[in-house]
């Protein structure tokens, strides 16, 4: 729609197409009409047609496409073909030079829509933008459902940063709707694990605040019971932060 809105078509028609919600029966008169309905083809006459998962079309319908694409003529059920201007924007879910290695995609319609190709980053690749896009669906969803904008809590940060997001941008859209809505189904998120390290330093901190309580913050006599020279503690009392005249007794 970006590039659609900064082009000299910006005045006419944006025609969006969802290739892979077209099952092979109804896509030829979805795309290219039939003698009672006007194809969206013809709908973006003079705009932008946007194929959105070019690379689930049929071979069948591909090779309609690439006469569009060649000819700048849409085929007519009369037998007169109609000339069409328009510019098209393709994009696929998988890569479109693996498809036309395999033969799941035509090599010559490939070439002919790859005049400029621009690579747009899964989400998970670009992790840093997941948490602005989010809040910017929550207010959209929360503005189109008439609801209050709910606060982002710790299952949902949970999610956003754990997630691989396979959906990309229509997942993370689907799940702020789901967010306001009220169905969304977290599981409660736990804190991390502290690792071993952290585990010990912990046990061990406990172990010399017991020990300098029971002799009021004498370190002499702490390293003494702890079997540890006087230095040695004195250098884990400075690691830990602990301070050991906070253990003298005060009459």
């Amino acid at each position: 729609r970006l590039l659609h809105r900064w082009s000299a078509r910006h005045a006419r028609c944006f025609v969006a197409i969802d290739c892979a919600a077209l099952p092979d029966p109804i896509a030829d008169e979805v795309l290219f009409g039939s003698r009672i309905q006007r194809g969206r083809i013809a709908d973006a006459d003079r705009g932008s047609l946007f194929l959105d998962e070019i690379d689930s079309m049929s071979p069948a319908v591909q090779g309609k496409l690439l006469r569009v694409v060649e000819e700048r003529e849409l085929p007519s059920l009369s037998g007169e073909p109609r000339a069409v201007d328009l510019r098209i924007i393709a994009a696929a879910k998988g890569n479109l030079e693996e498809a036309v290695a395999s033969g799941r995609f035509r090599s010559d319609l490939f070439y002919r829509l790859e005049t400029v190709r621009l690579r747009v980053p899964p989400l998970r690749e670009r992790r840093k933008d997941i948490g602005l896009l989010f809040s910017y669906f929550l207010d959209e969803a929360a503005a189109r459902f008439g609801r209050s904008r709910p606060a982002i809590d710790a299952a949902m940060e949970a999610r956003l940063n754990s997630d691989e997001w396979t959906g990309n941008v229509r997942e993370l859209r689907n799940y702020a709707k789901q967010v306001v809505l009220g169905l969304r189904h977290d599981p409660v998120a736990e804190p991390n694990p502290p690792s071993l390290s952290e585990q010990m330093d912990r046990f061990e901190e406990s172990v010399i605040r017991a020990t300098l309580d029971r002799f009021s913050g004498d370190v002499g006599a702490a390293a003494e019971l702890l079997q540890l020279p006087r230095r040695s503690l004195y250098a884990r009392l400075q690691k830990l932060a602990i301070d050991a005249s906070t253990f003298r007794k005060r009459d």
